[in-house]
């Protein structure tokens, strides 16, 4: 290894540190080969006489760095230096440093948490916090201090906050190296926010291979992305050769992006944010970046993780633009203004407080730890992100009820699989169709596999036939799951349903789904959450579907893959969870008790009937959840208890204020509804009556004597207040009735004058006054001159004030003189 590397010049410091204390911080920017150049100067110490292991977070980086040290010790890869991934491995008896993705060093420390055989472990890029490099390190920290002091752990990065490591691991040494620095051009082009991503990073790119030179990198958020500004680029010219970047391509493919082009062409690599670090693209002079990621996100509230395409962080762009100066001068195209980057969020968030969790508690749990936050993080996980892994882990019968791993969970944990997953696949070996659900499990973890159809068993059919490394490498994973569930085989009921529903609806209980509508648009999972899917699928036409994948909104997330489900085999998997619910609910249209009795799997209704069991005191209760819910206006409230109502809330007393009477409805409305099935069977006097004793004596007399019921007239005659009228109680009386009155009529506390709607012989309103007194000295003598006219039998003074109140006519008053 004759290249020289800036991080040459602190290897010394570094062997001294590890020589002397088992943790080292290191803190390296890009281009200065800590990646390739750290674990073969470790090989030749004493106490080195292991195994190192080298974390790498992506396969394509592990990949990479296991051939480009193979290369520079003139080996091949396999040898002294070799790596393993899930899907590939390089290795031998003699390989002394293995590249492992961080996923494969967390199932071995969980398998063998002494490590034996290994010196070291190395965690590259450990600033990324993914959740297993977070998780990962934990385990070995709390290993190296109860089995194996001697275990050196080194965290390594380019954007390293080496004080919090450092702090993390008892203070260790945190050795900086200057790196190689070229000069780089940062230039601002923005884009129209209207246009298409794809559309302004193809004229962006075709720009920068106009104005600048050397090779051209371009970010962009996904896969979709890329393939559509390929399409967009396919006139460049035979001097410039496109390779894309990206997770779900093949090895070689990936080969061909990173290293120079053999026929000496000018490369234009499109990559999503793989490419960010880690890796070195020779060639590359020039980036071009979209300013966009795409990132998984859980939503705890829907169960789910889903990607969303978001603004990259300025360290991610930092990162981004390095890639251009990695190997000599570079220019850097960014798609937004300069001021914008200010905006950007700094970081991307560790994984650890937006993951789900069941993986790490589930392993958590068998580590012998009951508390994850009681591991040494720099971020403890969430306690609600725990608590609702366990639930899910519970559900899996991988957690028992007191929290601790069953079973059936050490069995899912030993298998390289999420929990799901793990779960799926050793029940369905225990079905009698382990194959199938390995296929599954692998077309799920596997993007692009047999295509992006929503139906999977149309993906996995045209999987088998695919051809390739990468689909051979898949089904060769698929195999080996299979292998590892064998002891479980045929151990249970073996369904007879398709194998690939029945093995997403072992992974995805909760994700069973029943269609809601003719379309085959809207459906409802177990779980309670609503899904929809492209009523033109194929999945669209039948009734029920095993959801595996979902993107978007919980309350409405579109289907990615799923697949058509047989209702028997819903009986046959789960009749354990299967639910007789009895429903004894309140209808607010009709008023009245509806009693069910309904087979439940989750929030989906299987079957339904009455329930004659319906008892009275349910029957009632449910009534009065009822007016709880629906409010007071649903009772048949009669004009004695309304009437009452209003008095009392004139007087001041609030007892049946609406808020009060709902506050206290368990003390007066059970003994209305007893015995009845709806509410308009109340009787309106038994409410009065209700009302009267909830007022209790005392205030029943004080609402009597500052909100009489009724008004005397002078003629003797009665008439009903209205309290609830507008404008203030109201009482509406012939005029006559109130001859001989000179003082307007008032009531309660503060003599709040009546309004009085005056009426003519025949009952048809003449005035409406809230000073009588001044009605008869003023407007009277208009009205009385045209009531006259129309009802010249009944008696119509000069001075109404002194005149004798009456409600006969002039005719019968004469008569009733002369009797006497």
């Amino acid at each position: 290894m004759s290249e020289s590397l800036p991080i040459d010049a602190v290897l010394p410091d570094l062997i001294a540190a590890l020589c002397t204390s088992s943790c080292a911080v290191l803190v390296a920017p890009p281009g200065a080969g800590k990646t390739t150049a750290v674990a073969p100067a470790l090989l030749g110490e004493p106490w080195c006489s292991g195994e190192i292991l080298l974390l790498s977070p992506r396969r394509i980086a592990a990949r990479a760095a296991a051939e480009r040290m193979a290369a520079l010790a003139g080996e091949r890869p396999g040898e002294t230096f070799g790596y393993a991934t899930r899907m590939d491995s390089k290795r031998s008896a003699a390989t002394r440093v293995t590249v492992v993705t961080e996923g494969i060093f967390v199932n071995r420390i969980q398998s063998d948490p002494e490590l034996s055989g290994v010196s070291a472990v190395l965690f590259d890029e450990v600033h990324e916090r993914s959740l297993d490099s977070d998780f990962g390190l934990a385990l070995a920290l709390d290993a190296q201090g109860g089995l194996r002091p001697d275990l050196r752990i080194l965290a390594m990065s380019a954007t390293l906050d080496g004080a919090r490591f450092s702090q993390l691991m008892d203070g260790a040494a945190v050795i900086e190296s200057e790196g190689r620095s070229y000069p780089l051009d940062l230039r601002h082009i923005g884009r129209n926010a209207e246009a298409r991503i794809e559309d302004s990073m193809a004229a962006a790119i075709r720009r920068a291979l106009r104005e600048s030179e050397g090779g051209v990198l371009a970010f962009l958020p996904g896969v979709a992305e890329i393939e559509r500004t390929a399409e967009r680029l396919d006139s460049l010219g035979e001097e410039i050769v496109l390779h894309r970047l990206h997770g779900s391509l093949d090895p070689a493919a990936q080969r061909a992006a990173i290293a120079p082009d053999p026929e000496g062409r000018r490369k234009l690599v499109l990559a999503t944010s793989i490419a960010e670090t880690s890796l070195t693209l020779d060639g590359i002079r020039v980036v071009v970046d979209s300013g966009l990621a795409r990132r998984p996100r859980y939503d705890r509230a829907g169960g789910m993780t889903r990607l969303v395409t978001e603004r990259a962080s300025q360290a991610a762009v930092t990162q981004r633009a390095g890639r251009a100066a990695r190997q000599g001068p570079g220019v850097a195209w960014r798609l937004w203004e300069e001021a914008a980057t200010a905006g950007l969020p700094p970081f991307d968030p560790p994984e650890i407080l937006e993951a789900d969790l069941s993986a790490l508690t589930l392993d958590c749990a068998l580590w012998g730890v009951a508390d994850p936050a009681s591991l040494r993080w720099l971020d403890p996980p969430p306690p609600a992100a725990i608590a609702e892994a366990r639930m899910r882990l519970t559900a899996l019968e991988a957690l028992d009820g007191d929290g601790r791993p069953t079973g059936h969970g050490a069995a899912i944990a030993r298998l390289p699989l999420p929990p799901r997953l793990g779960h799926m696949l050793v029940r369905a070996a225990e079905g009698g169709f382990a194959k199938s659900a390995a296929e599954v499990a692998v077309l799920l973890g596997e993007r692009g596999l047999g295509g992006n159809d929503a139906d999977l068993e149309q993906r996995l059919r045209r999987w088998r036939t695919e051809r390739g490394r990468r689909a051979d490498g898949a089904r060769k994973l698929a195999q080996r799951w299979a292998r590892l569930v064998e002891p479980f085989a045929a151990k249970g009921a073996v369904p007879q349903g398709d194998p690939v529903a029945l093995s997403v609806a072992l992974g995805f209980p909760d994700r069973i789904a029943k269609r809601r509508d003719a379309s085959g648009e809207r459906w409802i999972s177990s779980g309670g959450r609503g899904f929809r899917l492209d009523p033109a699928s194929s999945l669209a036409r039948n009734e029920w579907l095993a959801v595996a994948e979902t993107q978007g909104s919980a309350s409405g997330a579109r289907i990615l893959s799923a697949a058509p489900l047989d209702p028997a085999d819903i009986e046959t998997l789960f009749a354990a969870r299967i639910e007789i619910r009895r429903a004894v609910r309140f209808d607010p249209a009709s008023g009245a008790v509806v009693a069910e009795r309904a087979k439940m799997l989750g929030a989906i209704r299987l079957s339904a009937g009455p329930d004659k069991q319906a008892d009275a005191e349910e029957i009632a209760a449910a009534l009065v959840e009822g007016v709880r819910e629906h409010g007071l206006a649903l009772l048949p409230w009669g004009e004695g208890a309304t009437a009452l109502r209003d008095r009392a809330a004139f007087a001041g007393e609030s007892p049946l204020s609406d808020e009060s009477l709902l506050a206290r409805l368990d003390e007066w409305l059970p003994p209305l509804v007893a015995g009845r099935k709806r509410l308009d069977r109340v009787e309106p006097q038994a409410l009065t009556h209700a009302m009267e004793a909830l007022l209790g004596w005392d205030a029943l007399q004080a609402v009597n004597r500052i909100a009489p019921r009724a008004f005397t007239s002078p003629a003797g005659s009665t008439h009903s207040i209205d309290y609830a009228a507008e404008g203030g109680p109201r009482v509406e009386l012939r005029v006559q009735a109130l001859f001989g009155l000179a003082e307007h009529p008032v009531i309660g506390r503060d003599r709040v004058p009546l309004v009085l709607s005056l009426t003519s012989p025949a009952g048809r309103p003449i005035q409406t006054t809230r000073d009588l007194p001044g009605f008869w000295a003023g407007s009277w003598r208009d009205v009385a001159k045209e009531m006259r006219g129309r009802y010249p039998r009944h008696p119509w003074p000069d001075d109404p004030a002194s005149a004798a109140a009456t409600l006969r006519t002039k005719k019968t008053d004469a008569r009733r003189s002369e009797s006497r």
